[in-house]
């Protein structure tokens, strides 16, 4: 299946990241390679890229579309290694970071995948398809609680406890197989009148999906190890899909910005922690009106962007 991905807030995004000819880029979620390619054109031979992606279909699909570009290095992993993979490529600090923290639209349209809600698949939600862990692995070996944990926290649904008891229900007659399996019992759990405004499963998978991937857990180190190797002035630009990780982005660069631990009552500063970053959107940048008929996926996305100082 051909790699599809709509970049969003692309234009936002290569503003935001106030290119130089001969910087040094990374995006972090190479995807598609849409904000690359932008990047791409607006450095010369001097300047360079590094793709990150944990995904190798999107990997492959982004040399092909970078083929015509030499200064682009590939790296299959994870960007919470951002240290270790720039010390490995003898970088010492770039110039722009983009972190598009988004599901791709080629994940969620291949539906062996397991992603979509919309199509019966083999529970799997990898985005790393190396690791062995998967969403079959959590319905079906995590605790009642555990699920229920999961839901709440990562789903924010306020069913969360009806879902995780009709998922442990379920499982004891046999096995959660599929994804239309669990979407069928997603639906008995949730009363029939608060099922009109949206798919009664999608705040579930995306609990499941984070769960799967650590999308979460690994955010606030690969954000702090990520602006430790931004150049002065260089940028780290964010795009977010969900309130969990807006929160957690928008916490992260106010504490960076102010990282002061005196308490309030103190005239001055004893604790000579010196601010880190300059937030450069006060508030979250969101697509146009536009945008977001063109591509209903990017309706919930925020772009968050800061500068080193």
């Amino acid at each position: 299946m051909e790699f599809k991905h709509i970049s969003v807030l692309l234009d936002e995004v290569i503003e935001s990241l106030n290119i130089k000819e001969d910087g040094i880029y990374i995006d972090c979620t190479l995807g598609g390679a849409g904000h690359s390619s932008e990047i791409l054109k607006r450095v010369s031979n001097k300047g360079r890229l590094i793709g990150i992606d944990q995904d190798t279909n999107a990997l492959k699909a982004a040399k092909e579309k970078l083929k015509d570009y030499e200064n682009v290095t590939y790296v299959h992993d994870n960007f919470y290694n951002i240290d270790e993979i720039l010390k490995e490529l003898k970088i010492d600090k770039v110039d722009g970071i983009l972190m598009d923290l988004g599901v791709s639209s080629h994940q969620l349209d291949t539906a062996e995948r397991g992603f979509s809600y919309m199509k019966d698949a083999p529970l799997d939600m990898r985005m790393n398809r190396e690791r062995e862990f998967s969403a079959y692995d959590i319905v079906n070996g995590y605790s009642e609680n555990e699920i229920f944990r999961i839901i709440k926290e990562y789903g924010e649904d306020k069913f969360a406890k009806r879902i995780a008891q009709f998922i442990v229900k379920a499982r004891e007659k046999k096995s959660i197989e599929t994804t239309l399996e669990l979407v069928d019992i997603i639906r008995a759990a949730i009363p029939a009148k608060f099922q009109k405004s949206g798919h009664p499963a999608k705040k579930t998978f995306q609990a499941i999906r984070i769960e799967v991937n650590g999308e979460l857990a690994i955010l606030d180190k690969a954000v702090e190890d990520s602006i430790n190797n931004l150049n002065k002035n260089g940028r780290i630009s964010i795009i977010t899909f969900h309130s969990l990780e807006d929160r957690i982005i928008k916490n992260k660069f106010r504490k960076l910005q102010k990282p002061c631990t005196c308490p309030k009552e103190f005239p001055i500063c004893i604790c000579n922690k010196k601010p880190i970053i300059e937030i450069i959107s006060r508030k979250p940048i969101e697509p146009t009106e536009k945008e977001k008929e063109i591509n209903s996926r990017s309706k919930s996305a925020k772009l968050r962007v800061a500068e080193k100082i």
